[in-house]
């Protein structure tokens, strides 16, 4: 039962991470272009969420994409972070903020 609830989460899952990928790709290619390599981070805010969303999903990947995005203000953090290897244990679908680090 639990396979059959992951395929079923991975179909429902796919157009909803094909429109954010294109959406950021868009961004990179455009509006990225006239602000500027302002990033603080490597990989860059829109290359970390990118590969957040491939690796863990649609839901999960956006909020952590969106903490790295909050991480990268004046007074926020900087250098090299990479997309986690495994999922936080403390994030669930009802709690998603607990997905990114918001420090």
């Amino acid at each position: 039962m639990r396979r059959i609830s992951a395929s079923i989460w991975q179909v429902v899952d796919l157009p909803f991470k094909l429109v954010a990928v294109f959406l950021i790709t868009v961004y990179r290619y455009t509006l990225s272009a006239f602000v500027g390599r302002t990033c603080r981070h490597l990989p860059t805010c829109s290359e970390f969420t990118t590969s957040a969303i491939w690796k863990f999903g649609f839901w999960p990947g956006g909020w952590m994409g969106l903490a790295r995005f909050w991480r990268c203000r004046p007074g926020g953090t900087h250098g090299y972070d990479p997309v986690p290897e495994v999922l936080p244990g403390a994030g669930r679908w009802f709690a998603p903020w607990r997905y990114g680090r918001w420090r």
